[in-house]
């Protein structure tokens, strides 16, 4: 199975919650797998990670919030699965929301840059 690409951004925004707590790229990019496979196992694969890194990011980012962020459900007859809560949700879409902010912010000097530079914008 192909992995998902997910688009590259001039602008690689990590965000410090507190001393222990990060949210970034990669931590963002998880939760947005879960939210569109319903699985922590397919969302790692998608980023290329064990399912083991998959969940013990999805435990980590559980315990950053004073509710979940995800919740799983044990495989089975049933299938399991694992999906975003209400605050996952808008957690992620609070994050994205800051990052094209800054990506609209530094549009212009990322420009300015790649000229700078002397290549081609990939």
């Amino acid at each position: 199975m192909p992995t998902k690409k997910v688009p590259n951004s001039p602008v690689k925004l990590r965000i410090v919650l507190d001393d222990e707590a990060f949210l970034g790229p990669g931590k963002a990019d998880l939760l947005q797998g879960i939210a569109e496979t319903g699985s922590i196992a397919a969302a790692g694969r998608r980023l290329g990670m064990s399912y083991k890194r998959a969940w013990l990011l999805a435990e980590t980012l559980n315990g950053y919030f004073r509710t979940p962020l995800v919740t799983a459900a044990t495989g089975g007859k049933a299938g399991g699965g694992a999906t975003l809560t209400k605050l996952g949700s808008e957690v992620l879409a609070r994050y994205r929301a800051m990052v094209a902010a800054s990506e609209a912010a530094c549009a212009a000097d990322v420009a300015a840059l790649r000229k700078l530079r002397g290549k081609a914008a990939k």
